[in-house]
């Protein structure tokens, strides 16, 4: 049923649920294992950097160091379980940049976590799931990681 599965992770709690769901469903039909972190270029692009001298010191070069180490983590365990896994790291805003990788990649199912967030923070952020549902043509499962009590 699905030969291409797209996870976009974030490499937070909240992605260690929806990692164990993409890896199931990966392993039991056979499919491809897309794991992608977006870095947001909102975040480094509305920093000053004034202490940087290299560009390669910016904040974006440890967003990158971040997203590689999530996204190695996810192969990691992927190989162990014999499945076809393609680690991807790309530049844009969250929501937009996993709508298009998405369509581009031809995924057949997104998956992705998500957490309990206040309501003043959902109204004031808004949430990247909720985008990518609104954004994306394909099945997407969201995966909650529960509250903790």
């Amino acid at each position: 049923m699905f030969e291409d599965i797209l996870l976009a992770t974030g490499g937070e709690e909240a992605s260690d649920r929806a990692t164990d769901h993409a890896l199931e469903l990966a392993e039991q039909h056979g499919a491809t294992l897309h794991v992608l972190y977006v870095v947001d270029s909102d975040v480094y692009d509305a920093y000053s950097g004034d202490e940087y001298v290299d560009g390669h010191e910016g904040p974006e070069h440890g967003l990158e160091e971040v997203g590689e180490e999530a996204i190695a983590a996810v192969v990691q365990r992927a190989e162990s379980r014999g499945v076809d896994v393609k680690g991807h790291l790309k530049h844009g805003q969250p929501p937009e940049t996993i709508a298009e990788f998405a369509r581009e990649a031809g995924v057949d199912l997104v998956v992705l976590g998500t957490r309990r967030r206040p309501d003043e923070y959902r109204s004031l952020l808004g949430s990247t799931t909720d985008r990518v549902l609104r954004l994306t043509e394909m099945p997407v499962t969201v995966v909650k990681t529960p509250v903790e009590a």
